[in-house]
């Protein structure tokens, strides 16, 4: 967590002691005036300051959470840079500032003591203010960044709680510091991480769609770096480097870093002090003159300037949330489909789908004419009711209800004007599905008859006592197997018999139960005779001379093809990562290859579908399957693998990483191919 807390430890260090220091000076300036009766007008201000900060970061939250998912990151994006204009801003003027902070903050203070309480209470509220709007909105960037993490808010906590100790200790006489030197090294360090900042801001812009070249990479190391790894994740966290980087991203980290941080370092020499700087509190001088404060209830003025950001903050996420806009209650049955539906206002819009009817349903928000779905609701029973979410922009939108049994209705259409963008995803049949669904039964079918072949020579091997050679035409035979994993699903009992494992079974691998290839795995690594091969090698050539032959009638569904899209390397992750099926050989990494190329396959049947639906995912998933690609090749020498437990710590991680990455970015193909039923 260190690394995504290290950027906000040090914001908040930094903008924690920019802002102690003038309310240090501020109540220093005060006590040595003896105006000691207009303390709680600073700390008025203070609190006013840190009210509009908290709200203003509520507003950033709950405004980003009522967009889209392609509007936040371009939310997100345009806050990143206006982030790093501030941050740049900042360690400029405070360069600048530090060594006369002191007297000019007492200056303003001499001129509010002569004036009505409220000048002070502004005086304090402006000194503090900008550094808790900054504070904020580069915190906000920074979680942002870092998901779900807790690091940015646990480092800004522990950076303000040092710098109030810090500027205690110079209130107190007990510490000296010289700002010019500390504020010049921490603004050098905010440049770099502001530069990373820069960068992520430029990705989110591009993922938005705000900005072209998101799928034209500068570098793509993620093959033989680790983004799991502690060197991986201190880059991103604290530098937002990562292993992949488009070319915008590079010259966007790049120009900024060369530009901004040459100037500074220039400015930093120039205005070097010839003498130690005297910039403590400590420095500050007595005022004189100040008129006695007017009397009022001391909680008045804190309570309010407390309570109207915050009041400010409500009101703003109220009506910029989506569920006041959008409050509909839509019927969802045959009869009723779509009552209470009308032309909502575009943007990100929650509906509340209440079953009518007497049967189970699904309902979808649709455009009628293309039947493009914008937003579903899957399993809805009688009587209930559900939220869906969706983004309305400017186009004609019907509701579609399915019940579980009869006929699919279509409501009236209702147009939306207005601006905006909405991502729809545009149905698929069994029809669309059946030619992707042929081209691969026909290369399942394909290599079906080649395991066929590779099983008998296997069995032959050890029929005559050729060991060595069956383990090499064992692992022929296995990877012809696994790379057939999108029908699994439709093997039935044959994938038990032909690649079970002796999990659950009462005497575990010496369970007469325990058949095909991890049986004949076990024994082939275990030294076992010829003679108690055979009979399980014959066994296992006649379940895959089975299984070819009743492969054309079994049931293979058309909506199974999406799904396995993802399951294949799901399990691959489950099993053959964890070494959790090794039985001897030390060859799942090549099985998990093998379960790569099917899932290549499968993937290229499926291409004209996902392309027209989703135009950018495939070649991202294409470079997650490249990398995963090198990385398990890297693993292969000659005729042998490296066993799973024998991979060191990195590579191992760096193997799961990778893995685990193209799931996400295959997540959505079973969504986007779902079968809908339509009118």
């Amino acid at each position: 967590m260190w690394d995504d807390a290290f950027p906000s430890f040090l914001i908040g260090l930094r903008e924690g002691l920019e802002a102690g220091l003038i309310v240090s000076i501020l109540v220093a300036t005060l006590v040595r005036a003896d105006a000691r009766s207009r303390l709680p007008q600073v700390w008025t201000g203070v609190l006013a300051a840190i009210a509009l900060a908290m709200s203003f970061g509520a507003v950033l939250t709950f405004t980003a959470a009522s967009l889209s998912a392609t509007a936040q990151e371009a939310f997100g994006g345009t806050l990143s840079l206006i982030a790093v204009a501030f941050v740049t801003a900042m360690v400029f003027w405070m360069r600048r500032s530090a060594r006369s902070l002191s007297g000019e903050i007492k200056e303003k203070v001499t001129s509010a003591l002569g004036m009505g309480a409220g000048v002070l209470v502004v005086t304090s509220f402006l000194a503090v203010g900008r550094e808790g709007l900054e504070t904020a909105l580069f915190l906000w960037t920074t979680a942002q960044a870092a998901g779900e993490s807790a690091g940015p808010l646990t480092g800004a906590a522990v950076g303000l709680l040092l710098s109030a100790a810090l500027c205690w200790g110079l209130y107190r006489r007990v510490l000296k510091i010289n700002l010019t030197r500390f504020f010049t090294a921490t603004g050098v360090v905010l440049i770099v991480i502001a530069s990373g900042v820069l960068g992520y801001g430029l990705r989110d812009l591009q993922e938005g769609g705000v900005l072209p070249g998101g799928t034209a990479y500068a570098f793509d190391l993620s093959g033989s770096i680790d983004a799991g790894s502690w060197y991986g994740t201190l880059l991103q966290g604290v530098f937002n480097l990562t292993p992949a980087m488009t070319w915008l991203q590079v010259l966007g980290y790049g120009t900024y870093l060369a530009v901004v941080m040459t100037l500074f370092v220039r400015g930093a020499r120039a205005t070097a002090p010839k003498q130690p700087a005297a910039d403590e509190v400590t420095s500050a001088q007595e005022v004189q003159g100040a008129p006695p404060a007017r009397r009022r209830p001391a909680w008045v003025v804190p309570v309010a300037v407390v309570t109207v950001p915050a009041v400010m903050a409500g009101v703003a996420v109220a009506f910029g949330h989506p569920k006041s806009a959008a409050s509909q209650t839509v019927a969802v049955s045959e009869k009723d489909c779509g009552k209470g539906f009308s032309a909502p206002k575009p943007g990100r819009q929650t509906f509340q789908m209440h079953n009518t009817g007497d049967k189970t349903s699904e309902a979808y928000l649709v455009d009628p004419a293309t039947n493009a779905v914008y937003g579903e609701v899957e399993g809805l029973a009688p009587g209930t009711t559900r939220e869906l979410v969706a983004t309305v922009a400017g186009g004609t939108y019907a509701w579609r209800c399915v019940p579980s049994s009869g006929t699919a209705v279509t409501s009236k259409a209702v147009r939306v004007t207005g601006g905006g963008a909405s991502q729809a995803v545009v149905p698929v049949s069994e029809q669309d599905l059946a030619g992707p669904l042929g081209q691969y039964k026909a290369y399942v079918d394909q290599g079906l008859a080649t395991l066929v072949r590779q099983t008998r020579t296997l069995a032959s091997d050890i029929k005559g006592d050729q060991l060595g050679r069956a383990r090499a035409d064992w692992l022929v035979a296995h990877r012809t197997y696994a790379s057939l994993g999108a029908a699994y699903g439709t093997f039935a009992d044959f994938d038990q018999k032909i690649n079970g494992s002796a999990d659950g079974l009462p005497d575990g691998v010496h369970d007469k139960g325990f058949t095909g290839f991890h049986r004949l795995e076990y024994g082939l690594w275990h030294d076992e005779s010829a003679t108690a091969l055979t009979a399980p090698a014959q066994q296992l050539a006649a379940d895959t001379a089975g299984l070819r032959k009743a492969f054309p009638r079994q049931d293979f569904a058309p909506s199974d093809l999406p799904l396995r899209a993802h399951e294949i390397l799901e399990n691959t992750l489950q099993f053959e990562l964890t070494g959790d099926t090794e039985e001897g050989s030390g060859t799942n990494l090549a099985t998990a290859d093998a379960n790569l190329a099917g899932t290549r396959e499968l993937l290229t049947v499926l291409r004209p579908l996902l392309t027209s639906r989703s135009p950018h995912l495939l070649p991202t998933v294409d470079a997650d399957i490249t990398r995963l690609q090198q990385l398990l090749h890297a693993a292969h020498h000659g005729s042998s693998w490296t066993p799973v437990d024998r991979l060191d710590t990195t590579a191992r991680a760096r193997l799961d990483g990778t893995t685990g990455r193209l799931l996400e970015d295959l997540a959505p193909v079973p969504d986007l191919l779902e079968i809908r039923k339509s009118a």
